[in-house]
């Protein structure tokens, strides 16, 4: 066998687009072991902090072949019966003219020894030494056809006082209402720092975000699946997104506008950004939840209720 093949994979896309990607490289070297030499050039690095599949290499040197990672399957999503994660697999596998078989239904994060055995941020910030479960109430302003309503969101807190202790996560940047009886990181953890609570919570509740895509990702505590709510609305088909394990709640087929799958629309509430989004792709079925919120009518069709009987599916196994 000769020199391996050296790679540099590029993909400036979100974070949970990077944990898709993260698939794709360990099927490569699980396929067709000591062939290539992989690094990552990603807009989240930190998630590839202890992969054993990527060698930092001298980006100067000679003989780097670039891989401008992309997924068009996407494109497709609605009418072929695939996943998310199979979209960067067959883009990789076409570039290099090779076969890549998917191995495993996640993506593939790697915590250190030292990292599973620290103190988790939860008991370091506020002393807590119990269970508790991740919820990520909001999302960023590019994508506001993923947003729920912040008041369902509390109604679910509310509803699990005293049962499940819920920490709130997610950028200060991006759209987040405080919920009232939740411990309070928004802003306050690293890509890494949020890899690492991931692994410590018991379950997250969230929409189609980076958080559900990390669920299914990190390595499982104790041999089970992550218990994951998604609130999803009719936006993206659930055979793309969904993992196994995960409570999916869509709308697709349930309106006009998602009859034959998802719509993907963009936004709903605009951001008066300046961006093309604000004028096209916007939600057909909006409501207009209050003066400043406009809200899809596929994520309102998702009641508090429907998320509280989800998680409490899984309360009788990780309670």
């Amino acid at each position: 066998m000769g020199n391996p093949v050296k790679l540099l994979l590029r993909s400036h896309l979100s974070p949970g687009d990077s944990v898709a990607m993260t698939s794709v490289v360990r099927d490569l070297h699980i396929a067709h072991p000591g062939k290539y030499q992989t690094d990552v050039d990603t807009s989240a690095n930190e998630l590839w902090e202890n992969n054993p599949y990527i060698t930092p290499m001298n980006r100067n040197e000679p003989g780097i072949r670039l891989v401008q990672m992309e997924y068009p399957l996407i494109q497709h999503s609605n009418q072929r019966p695939l996943h998310f994660l199979h979209g960067y697999t067959e883009f990789l596998a076409k570039e290099l003219s090779i076969q890549i078989p998917t191995t495993a239904f996640r993506g593939d994060i790697h915590l250190s020894a030292q990292e599973k055995d620290w103190m988790n941020q939860v008991e370091q910030n506020f002393g807590y030494k119990g269970k508790f479960w991740i919820v990520v109430a909001g999302g960023k302003y590019d994508f506001t056809a993923k947003w729920w309503s912040p008041t369902f969101y509390q109604e679910v807190v509310n509803h699990f006082q005293g049962r499940i202790q819920f920490v709130q996560c997610g950028e200060l940047e991006h759209w987040h209402k405080p919920l009232a009886g939740t411990f309070d990181l928004l802003g306050k953890t690293s890509i890494r720092e949020f890899v690492r609570l991931m692994y410590h919570a018991e379950g997250v509740v969230c929409p189609v975000t980076f958080a559900m895509h990390l669920a299914a990702a990190v390595p499982m505590k104790e041999g089970r699946l992550k218990p994951c709510v998604v609130i999803a609305g009719g936006r993206e088909p659930p055979h793309w997104e969904a993992y196994p394990g995960h409570q999916f709640l869509h709308t697709v087929g349930a309106l006009p506008c998602c009859a034959t799958g998802g719509c993907w629309r963009s936004r709903c509430q605009l951001a008066n950004d300046g961006d093309l989004k604000d004028r096209e792709n916007l939600c057909e079925a909006p409501i207009q939840v209050t003066p400043d919120l406009r809200l899809p009518r596929c994520m309102m069709m998702i009641k508090p209720s429907m998320v509280i009987e989800a998680i409490d599916r899984y309360q009788c196994f990780y309670s």
